[in-house]
């Protein structure tokens, strides 16, 4: 056994790869709202193992230029769809020596909500916007659909308590297209004027003073979610609200 003298001389000498390494990687679920449904992209993979067999945006750690997990997990949300600077949230993290078949392999897992943009496809890469029903029926790659099923368990708590739906429409948007943001989320329509007051109270949202046309009614006024309230938690869950029938 070699005696060191100083933690520096140690730390000269080690070598990781004297030891197992596990496969590392970042996995993010994109979500976006498209044709009033909620979608997941999804990229074709163009190499073995699961070679032409769809999966989410991921890729291995680039130890050269992540300096931490969101690096990596901004890296490939910017790589994939050209947005920097989406809602991005650490899901979980899961490793086992069962879910990749090149060997024991763990992955740092995030969820991503952003308006839709049209895919940046490259001439090596296949990825398309899918509906996240039809998603979790496919044969995707790797454990990529248990990971996907959890992102959406998530998402779906979430939009009980928070304004998360916000960073899935584009802004400024009208109060109608945020209530229809949080019902197409939640699969069941909410009741208008609660839905409006809880808003109010709260007041997390800036009206521009702009408005749009929405249909044959009266112009309807835009509005923007106020910074300090990305994150903001309301005190009681949507789902105590009365619903419609």
């Amino acid at each position: 056994m070699t005696t060191f003298n100083s933690e520096a001389e140690f730390l000269a000498a080690y070598n990781i790869h004297d030891y197992p390494v596990p496969l590392a990687s970042v996995d993010v679920c994109i979500f976006t709202l498209h044709q009033q449904t909620l979608k997941v992209l999804l990229v074709k993979r163009k190499d073995y193992p699961h070679k032409d067999r769809w999966a989410l945006a991921g890729g291995f750690i680039d130890i050269q230029q992540d300096t931490h997990l969101e690096n990596t997990a901004l890296r490939t949300l910017s790589k994939k769809t050209g947005v920097a600077t989406p809602y991005l949230e650490q899901l979980a993290t899961i490793g086992n020596g069962q879910r990749d078949p090149r060997g024991w392999s763990m992955t740092a897992v995030y969820f991503a909500l952003i308006p839709y943009v049209e895919l940046l496809q490259t001439g090596t890469e296949l990825s398309q916007w899918c509906e996240v029903n039809l998603a979790l029926n496919l044969d995707l790659a790797f454990d990529h659909r248990q990971l996907l099923s959890l992102a959406l368990e998530r998402v779906r708590a979430k939009v009980l308590y928070t304004l998360i739906p916000a960073h899935l429409i584009s802004s400024p948007f009208t109060l109608t297209e945020l209530q229809r943001a949080y019902e197409i989320i939640m699969g069941h329509e909410i009741e208008k004027k609660s839905f409006r007051r809880r808003l109010e109270r709260e007041q997390v949202l800036n009206e521009t003073g702009q408005i749009k046309q929405e249909g044959a009614g009266r112009p309807a006024a835009l509005y923007t979610l106020k910074p300090e309230c990305a994150v903001f938690n309301f005190k009681r869950q949507l789902e105590q609200l009365p619903t419609t029938n």
